[in-house]
């Protein structure tokens, strides 16, 4: 198997810096909008077919010299961009890497991925460095990588990536997080990179070096693999050393219980929802905070047991799913990144479901395609669902599931929600599950989601996210002060309603 591996993965690398004549790329240009016309639910919902057929079309007439897979994805993924559906994108070819490779990066730090980032515009900038690296202080702007400007990088990559529909909060938050995954796929790992940085109109050249972890360095990362009970409930991912979910109260008589959730995993969510709202309603809390901003989503099935938690009365999360076809389902890649072990197991389940699939399709009344999902059908609250009062945090860093269940909480005037705009549609997008293509010549990945998930709202057609009740903007100068404006905001607001039932 370790040979395979080895194999498979130096073949990738030598077929990823190889160039693929002219003609074979306009032939996977086709192939993409091919799939993409047959398999994709909504393709037309914020560009029309005749302008998308243009843009394709004027793609292939810029191809006339040979590329490589990366040099290609840096013009094809601009054009499946303008389609404006933020879960559609090609799968940029970034270099594998062997296993000794993988131990050899597991013993060194991070070179660019041990600070934090905040996007304005065309600036990136530091915003938290913890190990003091350099003494780059909070605020201090990257001006330019190896004499190549940021503001270049930022330009190209931003075109990259879309939101759902005509959003523009979802890019800074999405994009301080992907840059340097682009930058790598690009330039390669380094081991050492020159940087200009900008601090109080103060410009200095500096030298990052990729260092070695010590012993206590190595001590710590074997610390955060092990699974404690706590680690388990509250979802520990060890990648960021946090928890995708936390729960406390704000206030020492536990008037005001926070949730935050920082992605819907899924994972242990039943216990973690089950036990955090046992407290609420031991506690008999009168206020509840959800935080969902920067939750890129995840699970329909986190977001539906979530808001059985506090819907007053029976409820139906999301639409009847559309699909482009009855045998879309039936295109998942069943057998995909199968070993020969998984393989011959796949082969006798696959009949089981082959039928799963195709029983779960059904056609409407209007003649289109559905599929059955639980989170179609009606739901009842938990007998210990909150019925205080309810504030939800959102920012343009919430996206997919974040977006869904902040509609649907929206539209139901169950809560009031604080902040920005969120990143994903107000009313719905497509995802649901992927056929996962592979361009012919390229050999690129192209993830397709084949359904359309829309929450049970009477849509508002705006073509961009879900606006909250209350528009609290923050600043980066709130982030490096750790200043929560907008958790500030819902404190008081809080406070204001307690001093109003004192004086009745």
């Amino acid at each position: 198997m370790s040979v395979f591996s080895c194999t498979s993965v130096t073949k990738y690398n030598e077929q990823r810096l190889s160039l693929i004549p002219p003609e074979k790329l306009r032939e996977d240009v086709d192939f993409t909008y091919l799939k993409l016309q047959e398999m994709h639910p909504k393709l037309n919902w914020y560009i029309s077919k005749e302008e998308l057929d243009f843009k394709f079309d004027s793609l292939k007439t810029t191809i006339t010299k040979p590329l490589t897979p990366t040099q290609f994805y840096f013009k094809l993924q601009p054009v499946i961009a303008k389609i404006r559906e933020g879960h559609l994108s090609l799968r940029i070819p970034a270099k594998r890497f062997s296993k000794k490779e993988i131990r050899a990066l597991k013993n060194k730090k991070g070179l660019f991925g041990r600070f934090e980032y905040h996007v304005k515009g065309d600036h990136l900038y530091f915003i938290e460095n913890k190990d003091s690296i350099q003494n780059i202080k909070p605020g201090t702007e990257l001006l330019s990588i190896n004499n190549v400007p940021v503001s270049d990088y930022l330009k190209k990559y931003r075109e990259l990536i879309s939101s759902d529909g005509y959003n523009k909060t979802f890019y800074p938050y999405y994009l301080k997080d992907v840059f340097f995954n682009f930058f790598v796929a690009e330039k390669g790992i380094m081991d050492s990179a020159k940087i200009e940085t900008l601090y109080n109109n103060e410009r200095q050249i500096l030298t990052l070096k990729r260092e070695t972890k010590d012993k206590k360095d190595l001590e710590k990362d074997k610390a955060e693999k092990k699974r404690s009970p706590e680690k388990k409930l509250n979802d520990y991912v060890v990648s960021t050393s946090s928890y995708n979910r936390n729960f406390k109260f704000l206030d020492k008589d536990s008037t005001i219980a926070y949730m935050k959730i920082k992605s819907f995993s899924r994972s242990f969510a039943d216990r973690f929802y089950k036990e955090s709202f046992a407290k609420i309603k031991n506690a008999e809390s009168s206020y509840l905070i959800i935080d969902i901003r920067e939750n890129y989503g995840g699970s329909l099935y986190e977001i539906n047991q979530l808001y059985s938690y506090l819907a007053p009365e029976p409820f139906v999360l999301i639409k009847p799913s559309q699909l482009a076809s009855r045998v879309t389902p039936l295109k998942t890649n069943y057998f995909k990144t199968s070993n020969p072990l998984q393989y011959a197991y796949k082969s006798l389940t696959y009949p089981g479901y082959f039928l799963y699939q195709a029983f779960n399709v059904y056609k409407g009344k209007d003649g289109i395609a559905y599929y059955k999902m639980k989170e179609n059908k009606s739901t009842k609250p938990k007998d210990n669902a909150f019925k205080g009062k309810v504030y939800v945090l959102i920012n343009g860093g919430s996206f997919s599931a974040s977006s869904i269940i902040s509609s649907k909480l929206k539209f139901d005037q169950r809560v009031t929600l604080v902040g920005e705009e969120t990143g994903g549609a107000n009313d719905g997008t497509v995802a649901g599950f992927y056929s996962y293509q592979k361009l012919p010549n390229s050999k690129i990945d192209l993830p397709i989601g084949l359904l359309l998930v829309q929450p049970n709202i009477t849509f508002e057609n705006k073509q961009k996210g879900v606006v909250p009740d209350v528009e609290i903007n923050e600043n980066m100068q709130d982030i490096i002060d750790k200043k929560d404006v907008q958790l500030d905001w819902v404190k008081n607001d809080i406070q204001r309603l307690k001093d109003s039932k004192v004086e009745n």
